[in-house]
């Protein structure tokens, strides 16, 4: 029998969160995450809506780490910048080393629709280098990860407009099933850094008026853009060191020729799709006890999406589907907006309650589901009740995604530091002072699962140069006992 594909490592940044762990507590506490400043450019700038979804910060790189030279450093795509670095964090969250994976048949898969920053670098040709083009070809989103990693697997960018995550995940299995590769890096990114992308997207009345994403809701007239960068590695479960979640099937397919437009969904290709993953997982849907959706607000797709959910999951279901879109709560990230869905199902699953949506006060009367209860979305924190969850995605030129994702059933206790049996020591490295401390920090405060523990002390055993700050830390009730030292 063929090892089920897991996912062991996670990482990502999107709007006002610099984390996953800050990411979820923004979900958790109904936090709007489209703001309105200057930040990328002047709010308002040619009528555009006022709010988006933006990182804190994409100015900071630490080259040294990750060898690259100050002149590529200095005109090298952000989105190339933090998937470096995300890939790195999604690796040492699986519990590995880097060096561990160096020269291994890794795949990287990124999805990727737009790169805004090559423009710039080349508006004033005596400026413009050699690095110039290595810094922003789109391909190099991958391939720079393959190289500095040293990994020898596939290593493509993927373009499927809103789907590219969802379909770089979908590329990402086949290859490690069919042994292309005995793991990979899935990732995607998307910075809005460019005015005249978003006044495209608005001159064809794709983007609300208030720059919100209100979906599902009978107000909903279009997205709010966002920011969101997200890395994750997939690997076969009998050598993983942490699971998140299985991937227990995933599929794709188009909808072809559509008498509306090209950028309008199809309910029945998405119907097709959903049945023909539960046919071919042996899956019952009435098992699926949540939908992720893609749910972007708008009037065209957020009625298609739930008439092709709703025939597939609600038939013979007791009680109403639990379904949610994360772009309620952070806006539209694009091509990355498959994997926010699928972080949101991690911490879902990892905290066993459902984030509430955002912006949902009365349901879309053209979602007849929604009007007769079959359907409900999830405007309060809700138990997480089964193991299997759904992730609906599609892009706007008709590439559709569905994948089902099964929750590790793992025991996560001690909860609290009172209540560990034994003192717990924990080791740790990391590139600096203030590192090490903020992780011992968070020790001091939170217990988490002994796996953790095990994952965490594997980093002291890694190279000096990257981490040359090593410390431990002694967990015992109402005491603090640590040590930092530099080596």
């Amino acid at each position: 029998m063929a090892s089920e594909i897991v996912i062991s490592g996670i990482s990502g940044r999107f709007p006002e969160s610099d984390n996953i762990a800050e990411f979820s507590q923004n979900l958790f506490n109904k936090v709007d995450l489209m703001t309105q400043d200057n930040r990328r450019w002047e709010a308002g700038l040619y009528g555009l809506p006022r709010k988006m979804g933006k990182l804190k910060d994409i100015s900071k790189f630490d080259s040294q780490f990750f060898a690259v030279h100050h002149k590529q450093a200095h005109v090298l795509d952000p989105q190339a910048r933090i998937l470096l670095e995300l890939t790195y964090e999604s690796i040492v969250d699986a519990g590995y080393d880097s060096k561990e994976l160096r020269g291994k048949n890794v795949g990287v898969f990124i999805g990727n629709c737009t790169n805004e920053t090559g423009e710039f670098f080349c508006c004033d040709h005596k400026k413009i280098t050699g690095y110039n083009i290595s810094g922003c070809c789109r391909s190099m989103l991958a391939n720079r990860i393959s190289y500095s990693f040293d990994f020898k697997g596939p290593s493509l960018v993927i373009d499927t407009a809103c789907s590219s995550g969802a379909v770089a995940l979908y590329a990402a299995v086949q290859a490690i099933q069919n042994n292309d590769c005995e793991a990979a890096i899935v990732g995607a990114a998307n910075l809005c850094l460019r005015p005249a992308t978003a006044l495209q997207f608005y001159r064809l009345n794709m983007l609300s008026e208030d720059g919100v994403c209100k979906s599902f809701d009978a107000a909903g007239n279009g997205y709010g853009r966002s920011e969101a960068i997200v890395a994750l590695l997939l690997q076969k479960s009998d050598v993983a060191r942490r699971k998140y979640a299985s991937v227990v099937h995933i599929k794709t397919n188009t909808d072809g020729f559509k008498e509306q437009s090209v950028s309008f969904p199809s309910a029945a290709m998405q119907k097709r799709l959903i049945k023909e993953v539960y046919d071919e997982c042996n899956l019952n849907p009435l098992k699926v006890c949540y939908v992720e959706a893609h749910g972007t607000g708008t009037p065209a797709g957020d009625p298609v999406e739930m008439c092709a959910i709703s025939e597939i999951f609600c038939p013979g279901r007791e009680e109403p589907l639990l379904v949610g879109s994360v772009k309620s709560n952070m806006g539209h990230s694009e091509p990355t907006s498959g994997l926010c869905s699928l972080v949101k199902l991690v911490i879902c699953m990892e905290k066993s309650l459902i984030p509430p949506n955002l912006h949902f006060y009365k349901p879309n009367p053209n979602i007849k589901a929604l009007v007769d209860g079959q359907v409900r979305i999830v405007t309060n924190p809700t138990p997480w009740r089964d193991d299997y969850a759904a992730i609906s995605c599609f892009g706007f030129g008709g590439v559709n995604v569905h994948a089902v994702l099964k929750s590790n059933t793992t025991e996560r206790k001690p909860k609290q530091i009172e209540q560990m049996p034994i003192p717990q020591l924990a080791l740790y490295s990391g590139r600096t002072e203030e590192g090490v401390e903020f992780m011992f920090d968070y020790l001091q405060n939170e217990a988490p699962p002994r796996e953790f523990f095990a994952l965490l002390h594997k980093s002291v055993y890694s190279s000096s140069v990257g981490k040359p700050y090593r410390g431990y830390k002694l967990l015992i009730k109402g005491q603090e006992v640590s040590e930092i030292k530099v080596c």
